[in-house]
Order: C-alpha cells, then sequence, then structure tokens
C-alpha cells in the first residue's frame, strides 16, 4: 500500500466539529442551570408528551442523519460493514441521551423520550447512508484518494474543508448580512442610533459581500495545488452557498421569500466579488493566503464598526424564531466566531508549504 494510502482524518474532523455543534445546540444558552432534585433519567419512562408536533420529530431526525454518516466515515477502516455501523448507532445514542439528561438541570429546555427516539432513527439512517458510501469509496481507492485528486495533502487541508463547511453553515442565519461573519457588537454597549440613508448599508454590504467572498475564494484555492481547477472548485462553492441561503430563507421566513437575501448591496458586492476572485485564483499560494487574511480583517472590522442596520431589523420582524430558536443560537455562534477561526487557519498554513500530490501539476 502506497504511503499516502491511509484514510484522511477529514471524517473525523467533520464528525467532531458536527458533535460540537449538535452540543451546543442541544445545550444553547447555557445558562440557569440548577437542580430540582429529581432524576435527569426520568424522562426515558415518560408517557408521549402532548406538546410533540411532527415538525418536531422530524427536526430531530434530521438533526442525526449526519452525525451517523459521518460516524460510519469516520470509523473506516479500523470499523467496516455491520461493526461501523453498530458502533455510531451506539454512539448517537449515547450522545443524545447525555444531553436530553443535562436539559434537566437547564430552565428553558424540556427533556424528551420522543427526542431520543427521533434522534436515535436519524443516526440509524445516516449510519446507513454512511455504510453505502463507505462501499463506494472504497471501489474508488478510499475518502483520501477521492479528496486527494483535488487538494493537497495533509491535515491543515483536511481543516481548512471543515472551515469551508463551516462557512456555508453560517450562512443559515438571516441575521448577517451575506458573508458578513464575526459580530461582536453583542459584547458590547451599544452606541445610540443615528439615522443614515439606505445608500449607506447598501455600500456596506457590498464591501462586506465583495471582501469576504474573495477571502473566501482565496482560501479554498489554496487549498488545491492544481491552478486549473481552482476556479471550477469556487463557482461550485458559490453555487453551493446560494442555494443554502435560499433554503434558509425559504425554511425561516417562506418560500416566497427565499431569494429576500439578494438585496441591492448583496448584488453588487457578489458581483464585483466575483470579478475579482476569479482572476485572484491564479495568484501564488503565500500571496493568496496574505491577501485572503487582510480581506478577512478589513471586512470584520467593517462588520463591527459599522452602524446598526434599520432595514434588515425591519425585515426580520415578520421572523418568529420559534422552533429554530436554539438553531438560530447555533448558527449565531458560528457566525460569529469564523472569521477568527480562518484567520488562525491562514497563520498556520503560511509555516508550512504543502507538496502537491503525486502526478499533480502545481500549474
Amino acid at each position: 500500500m502506497r504511503p499516502d494510502a491511509r484514510p484522511s482524518p477529514l471524517a473525523r474532523y467533520l464528525l467532531a466539529a458536527y458533535v460540537l455543534l449538535v452540543v451546543y445546540g442541544s445545550l444553547h444558552r447555557f445558562t440557569g442551570w440548577r437542580d430540582l432534585g429529581a432524576s435527569p433519567f426520568a424522562f426515558i419512562a415518560a408517557p408521549w408528551p402532548p406538546y410533540v408536533t411532527g415538525f418536531d420529530i422530524g427536526a430531530n431526525v434530521i438533526a442525526y442523519v449526519p452525525l451517523g454518516l459521518l460516524g460510519v466515515l469516520a470509523a473506516t477502516p479500523r470499523l467496516v460493514g455491520a461493526r461501523a455501523w453498530v458502533a455510531t448507532v451506539i454512539g448517537g445514542i449515547a450522545l443524545s441521551f447525555t444531553m436530553e439528561s443535562l436539559q434537566a438541570y437547564l430552565p428553558d429546555r424540556i427533556q424528551s423520550n420522543v427526542d431520543l427516539v427521533a434522534n436515535t432513527l436519524g443516526a440509524m439512517i445516516g449510519a446507513t447512508i454512511g455504510a453505502m458510501s463507505a462501499k463506494w469509496l472504497a471501489r474508488h481507492g478510499g475518502l483520501y484518494a477521492l479528496r486527494d485528486e483535488l487538494f493537497h495533502h495533509g491535515r491543515q487541508t483536511d481543516l481548512g474543508l471543515v472551515l469551508i463547511g463551516l462557512w456555508l453553515f453560517a450562512l443559515l442565519n438571516p441575521e448577517t448580512l451575506l458573508f458578513g461573519n464575526g459580530d461582536l457588537r453583542d459584547l458590547f454597549e451599544s452606541l445610540p442610533s443615528a439615522l443614515h440613508p439606505a445608500e449607506l448599508f447598501v455600500r456596506i454590504e457590498g464591501t462586506v459581500t465583495a471582501a469576504n467572498l474573495v477571502a473566501v475564494a482565496l482560501l479554498t484555492g489554496a487549498l488545491t495545488p492544481c491552478r486549473a481547477a481552482r476556479w471550477r472548485l469556487v463557482v461550485a462553492l458559490l453555487v453551493v452557498a446560494c442555494l443554502i441561503r435560499s433554503a434558509a430563507f425559504a425554511t425561516l421566513f417562506r418560500p416566497a421569500d427565499m431569494f429576500a437575501w439578494l438585496t441591492p448591496g448583496a448584488l453588487w458586492g457578489g458581483a464585483i466579488g466575483v470579478a475579482l476572485a476569479l482572476p485572484a485564483m491564479f495568484l501564488s499560494r503565500r500571496t493568496a493566503i496574505a491577501l485572503a487574511g487582510v480581506l478577512l480583517m478589513a471586512a470584520t472590522v467593517l462588520v463591527n464598526v459599522a452602524p446598526e442596520n434599520p432595514y434588515l431589523a425591519n425585515s426580520l420582524q415578520v421572523w418568529r424564531q420559534g422552533h429554530f430558536l436554539n438553531f438560530n443560537g447555533l448558527t449565531r455562534i458560528v457566525s460569529t466566531l469564523w472569521p477568527f477561526a480562518a484567520l488562525v487557519f491562514l497563520l498556520l498554513v503560511t509555516r508550512r508549504r504543502e507538496s502537491p500530490p503525486p502526478g499533480v501539476s502545481a500549474q
């Protein structure tokens, strides 16, 4: 077996990130912990709760499907087939049971044995999909070989791909400007609001959108040694980003609002970003990384010094978070931390140059 024909840690990194997201979403707010003296395991034998809806059950099933999928892929090749499936499902049950038990100590969370069953079903569905995917990947040399066709060797690249995945996840938060992550203003005392013309906020959103788009494109391009393929990856990433943003607005608001995120600022900022990002794919890796860091810092600073956008706040008034309250908290924390994690990653990759895979030209 070739020295580089080993399993990629990408699936394990993705699994670890997803577990952290599940924990955060399950225990969101993390405040008001108290002990009522009752057993945290009493929910297991509780009767069917009258407040459970089909939406609750479906959401809990869907939430654990990626966990099951990633669990099987992360276990391969140490565990394969039925053993990987069983281990993943047991892990999903253990995680769900732990989260439900801890919710006994949180005032705004309600334990539910229905949630445990739904999470288990989701983990089983995901594990089944993962087992089928693992067989397909085995016929193509494994996940590492498949990923190695496009990207650099090394764990740093896997971390970068996880970072791109979290960037896509942050797009599910409708409270942010398009691609406008890193908002820390909730941590500080807000300044008195002032009236500004709508054109100011259009320019702010356009600048933030363009700068972040180019930065993410450069980060993505830096993960692959094949310059000719970089623009294809960036275009595919932007298409997926638009689909995710549209799906988020259609789900969180209503289907008729799925393109409400295409504001004037987002449109011209996206157009300028694409126009600058595609030729930037042919920059050297070191230059691309440096430029991505500068753009990320500039866009994050602009997000935090810009005045509050009353037009965005007005559009969000029709949003009733309801079932999405905890999910929104999850997307908000990812959106807040993402640019800082990206900057740390860019600093790390500047210290080590990864060689291209065998047979792949850097040109």
